[in-house]
């Protein structure tokens, strides 16, 4: 897995005018087993930071929004499935494609995992009652948010997988401060794999 810095870049998250990433970093995945390792950091990095939140602030409810983009079959699913086995989640975990949402429960803590794709109307997640899911004290991934249009709050981290000729590059977008931490955080935990 190669990590470097990029400039920041804008999400094209609906017709208007997108907003500015706060931090962006790119990685090169050569293979699922980087996928993996990646899905691990971002688990690892995720776990410490509910963990201090509650023991800093019991009361105060805390949240983290990813969007997931890239073309079918770019790895999407595969990612957040290795994200959620980290975090503990047993059994089969299933794509949310067809049901649009799985909901998984940890303790005190929620794991949404959304699919959007087959929406045809920016309000069918309204329309369905998601914003409620989107609150705190859970882990949101939306794949192919952006078919939610201009509604949808913004994510803490946009991860946008893109075909390459091997493997994959990930470009991870910040659009909160603490999204800008965490990819802070993933910039220094580099795990050495295969570079590109």
């Amino acid at each position: 897995m190669f990590l470097s810095e990029t400039a920041p870049i804008s999400m094209s998250n609906s017709d208007s005018v997108a907003p500015q990433a706060l931090a962006s970093t790119s990685l090169f995945l050569a293979d699922e087993a980087a996928t993996q390792a990646l899905a691990q950091q971002l688990s690892a990095i995720f776990s410490d930071y509910f963990s201090n939140s509650y023991e800093n602030n019991p009361d105060e409810n805390k949240s983290a929004r990813v969007y997931l983009k890239g073309d079918l079959g770019a790895g999407k699913t595969t990612f957040v499935r290795h994200f959620l086995k980290v975090m503990g989640v047993q059994g089969r975990i299933k794509s949310p494609t067809y049901t649009l949402l799985e909901t998984y429960n940890l303790s005190s803590l929620y794991l949404y995992h959304f699919d959007f794709y087959r929406f045809t109307d920016t309000d069918e997640w309204l329309d369905a009652g998601f914003r409620e899911n989107l609150g705190e004290n859970a882990i949101v991934f939306i794949e192919w948010a952006e078919k939610a249009g201009p509604g949808l709050p913004l994510p803490d981290l946009e991860l946008y997988l893109i075909y390459e000729s091997a493997g994959r590059t990930a470009q991870f977008n910040a659009f909160s401060e603490k999204g800008k931490t965490w990819i802070t955080q993933l910039i220094h935990r580099g795990t050495p794999t295969s570079e590109k």
